[in-house]
């Protein structure tokens, strides 16, 4: 923290007393008193800060629309917000020094906003006062317009994200064409199983993915419906008729989202149960990601000594003493990334239980969570798809080895010869050390052309069956 003399300070009262605040400080005592009595943790997203900042500059404009307002108070606190929007994040960051491990309902960082604006306001023009509390947070409270801007932000960190998952089903569906044809061995159980080709292995991470892109879009509209106009308790006490609605629209407008006031503000105040149903999705979709980049680690594993089916780019050295040695870096990133996603989900569900009564008193950290979720799957799948997946090859002579050495592509005999002659062939090869194809013609049940009639690799995947 800041250290400053004496001189570098000024003194505000609030409702418990006089407060010294850092001289050009923006903020007032009630910023001051958090700032000081909780400076633990990161600070709020500035996420958090901007759709606040605009839920004020909506509800000045709603409350001169509906007359709770002077023009003039108005068009001060909207121009006021505007200089602060302007701002870029480092100096926005500056006069909003608080952290998420703050009072439950954001009520710290909402005095934040109010006294930041009401001090901008005052530096514009001095003659007209702005209070904190009595305009810029007119017909509002804390626990309506934090739970407001915790879905706009949620919903603006899907934006983000959508474009990214997109873009790697688009980069799977490349190799997915490129590989259709090119045959590999199945695994199941960690064990040899029948072949497939690597597209088709491929085209499940694609449906796996455009599910879990489904799943978002199918829920994220539960985070349109806003708390605002619900003020303290739900009953929308000292909030002006017509006042959420308006909100709803300015914002829906800034936003380009569809947004509305129309929901039940007892709900809204005391359950996030969208943005935990929303969470829920990230999870899924984190879970998908760790499996799709397991695979591909695995499959890329070697190059001597593991699959050796996949070539992996060389995005920088591997290792500090093994020289030339490359590891599969952005698939460790991305299941890293996964890991904690599945830690944000188990403090999304827990917070979101924690609606006492009236209100919800764990909305900084649910929030907070929620968004590194988004942010961390949005850029950890952008690098895996860029660089890696992009640039991903295959090993088919390596895959036509493995194939041709596997004891369970004896499925395809089972047909002509039951199931029972089929396993004694593989159990016969497998003791051998022999080819499968040595084996069967040694049992005396196949004939050397019904063996290459049948053991068809390709025909075996019903790969041709592609629509």
């Amino acid at each position: 923290m800041e250290v400053f003399i004496m001189s570098d300070y000024r003194t505000e009262e609030d409702t418990l007393g006089p407060v010294k605040i850092p001289a050009d400080a923006l903020w007032g005592p009630q910023t001051e008193r958090s700032r000081n009595n909780f400076p633990t943790g990161q600070y709020m997203p500035l996420a958090i800060i901007h759709a606040l900042l605009n839920i004020k500059k909506a509800a000045a404009q709603a409350n001169m629309e509906t007359k709770a307002i002077s023009d003039e108070k108005g068009n001060l606190i909207v121009k006021a917000i505007d200089e602060l929007l302007a701002l870029s994040d480092e100096d926005l960051r500056k006069d909003f020094p608080l952290k998420v491990y703050q009072t439950g309902s954001g009520t710290q960082t909402n005095m934040n906003t109010n006294e930041v604006v009401a001090h901008k306001a005052h530096q514009l023009n001095p003659d007209i006062e702005i209070l904190p509390n009595d305009d810029v947070n007119k017909g509002q409270s804390s626990n309506d317009t934090f739970p407001t801007a915790m879905n706009v932000v949620a919903l603006e960190a899907l934006d983000k994200l959508k474009p990214a998952v997109q873009h790697l089903i688009d980069e799977l569906k490349v190799k997915q064409d490129k590989y259709w044809k090119t045959v590999k061995v199945g695994r199941t159980h960690l064990q040899d199983a029948v072949p497939l080709t690597f597209g088709q292995e491929v085209s499940g991470y694609v449906a796996a993915l455009e599910h879990d892109l489904d799943y978002i879009k199918t829920l994220e509209p539960t985070l349109n419906e806003l708390a605002i106009g619900g003020t303290a308790v739900g009953t929308g006490l000292n909030a002006a008729e017509g006042m959420p609605e308006k909100i709803a629209e300015k914002l829906s407008a800034v936003y380009s989202l569809n947004l509305t006031a129309k929901s039940n503000k007892f709900y809204g105040l005391a359950n996030h149960s969208g943005l935990d149903v929303v969470h829920g999705a990230l999870k899924t979709l984190a879970a998908d990601m760790f499996k799709i980049a397991q695979d591909i680690r695995f499959l890329a594993s070697g190059p001597r000594a593991g699959y050796d089916e996949l070539n992996i780019p060389a995005n920088e050295p591997g290792s500090s003493i093994m020289p030339g040695k490359v590891n599969p870096t952005q698939a460790e990133a991305v299941t890293m990334a996964a890991l904690r996603v599945f830690g944000n989900d188990t403090v999304v569900t827990m917070a979101s239980s924690q609606g006492n009564f009236e209100m919800n008193v764990y909305k900084p950290v649910m929030i907070d969570a929620f968004l590194e979720s988004a942010d961390l799957l949005a850029g950890t799948i952008t690098g895996f798809t860029d660089r890696c997946v992009k640039g991903l090859t295959v090993n088919e002579k390596r895959m036509a080895e493995l194939v041709d050495n596997s004891l369970m592509t004896v499925t395809a005999l089972s047909p002509h010869i039951g199931y029972h002659d089929s396993a004694k062939i593989a159990q016969a090869a497998d003791k051998a050390g022999s080819t499968l194809k040595e084996a069967a013609l040694k049992s005396g049940k196949v004939t050397e052309e019904q063996y290459d009639e049948w053991m068809d690799m390709l025909k075996m995947t019903n790969a041709d069956r592609k629509d």
